[in-house]
C-alpha cells in the first residue's frame, strides 16, 4: 500500500511540471500561475508534515510491540504459606508475660519460635494458641480457662506460671493448690494425655536491671522454692518438665538476653527455651 511519503514526491513533481508548462501558454497570466504554485507549495508542506507524523507514530507502535524493548513485568515473588494438612498439629501455650513475650515481637515469643523450628523439621504445626497476659498469677490464669475440656484436644499444652505469685508475695501453699488445678486442666485440654503436657520452670528476674536495688538473693531463693513446687507436681502427674531457670540466670553476664524494658527476657533468650522444647515436642506422637 502506498503511503503519503511515497506519493508525495510524484505528486510534487507533477505540480511543478504543470506550472512550468502552463506558464508559457498564451492567454494565461503568469501571476495567476504563481499564485497557484504558492497554494500548491503550502499543500505540499502540510502533506509532508502529515507524512512525517504518521511515520513517527508507526515507529512508536512498532517499538512498543517489541517484546525485547517492552517494560519488564513485575517479577516480585509472593511467598504463600502452603496449607497445612488436615491432620496438622495444635499447640496451646498457657502462662503470663513470659509466654506472651512482653516487649518482644510476636515472632520472637518462645511458643512461636518452637513452632517455627518444628515446621523446619517437617512437622505440620499450626500457629500456637496462647492464653497469657502480663501480670497474671495462677488465679488469673485459672479464671481465664474453661472448666470443660475442648471438643478437639490440643496435641501439646505448655504451662509456665508463678512469677507474679512470687512478686506479689502470695503464699506458696496457694501456689501449690492453684498450680495443681492448672496442671489438671492442662492435661484435660491435651486429651487427658499427661505426656503431651510440658511445664516450664519460672525464670529468674533477679538478674535483670529491674531488680537493681532489691534483694536479688531473696528473689532468686523464692523463685527456686516456687520451682520446687511446680516440679514436684509435674513429676506426680507425669508430665514433661523443662528447667529454663538456669538459662535465664545467664542474663546476669549477657545483657543481650534481656528485653528493652529491663525486666523481661529477649527473643534471643526465648530462642534458647524454644531449642530446649524442640526435641521434647518432636518426640511426642
Amino acid at each position: 500500500m502506498l503511503t503519503p511519503a511515497a506519493v508525495l514526491p510524484v505528486w510534487a513533481e507533477w505540480i511543478i511540471n504543470q506550472c512550468v508548462v502552463n506558464i508559457e501558454r498564451p492567454g494565461i497570466r503568469r501571476a495567476f500561475f504563481f499564485r497557484i504554485c504558492g497554494y500548491m507549495a503550502r499543500v505540499m508542506k502540510i502533506a509532508l508534515i502529515t507524512s512525517l507524523m504518521i511515520g513517527w507514530a508507526a515507529a512508536c507502535i512498532k517499538h512498543n510491540a517489541n517484546p525485547v524493548m517492552a517494560a519488564s513485568p513485575d517479577t516480585t515473588a509472593t511467598v504463600i504459606q502452603p496449607p497445612l494438612p488436615k491432620d496438622s498439629l495444635t499447640y496451646l501455650a498457657l502462662g503470663d508475660s513470659y509466654t506472651i513475650g512482653q516487649s518482644v515481637p510476636v515472632r520472637e515469643r518462645y511458643p512461636t519460635q518452637v513452632v517455627t523450628l518444628l515446621r523446619a523439621d517437617n512437622m505440620p504445626y499450626n500457629d500456637p494458641d496462647i492464653i497469657a497476659v502480663t501480670g497474671w498469677t495462677t488465679a488469673d490464669l485459672l479464671a481465664a480457662l474453661p472448666d470443660t475440656a475442648p471438643s478437639s484436644p490440643y496435641h501439646i499444652v505448655s504451662l509456665l506460671i508463678g512469677v507474679n505469685n512470687q512478686y506479689l508475695g502470695l503464699g506458696q501453699s496457694l501456689y501449690r493448690d492453684q498450680f495443681t488445678v492448672l496442671l489438671q486442666r492442662s492435661i484435660r485440654m491435651a486429651g487427658n494425655r499427661p505426656s503431651h503436657v510440658i511445664v516450664l520452670s519460672i525464670p529468674d528476674y533477679s538478674v535483670t536491671p529491674f531488680a537493681r536495688g532489691r534483694n536479688r538473693a531473696t528473689i532468686a531463693a523464692e523463685i527456686d522454692s516456687f520451682n520446687v513446687i511446680n516440679r514436684e507436681i509435674s513429676l506426680a502427674y507425669q508430665v514433661r518438665y523443662i528447667d529454663v531457670t538456669g538459662e535465664s540466670r545467664k542474663a546476669a553476664s549477657d545483657p543481650s538476653l534481656i528485653a528493652g524494658d529491663s525486666l523481661h527476657f529477649s527473643g534471643k533468650e526465648y530462642a534458647i527455651w524454644a531449642a530446649m522444647m524442640r526435641p521434647l515436642m518432636a518426640s511426642i506422637h
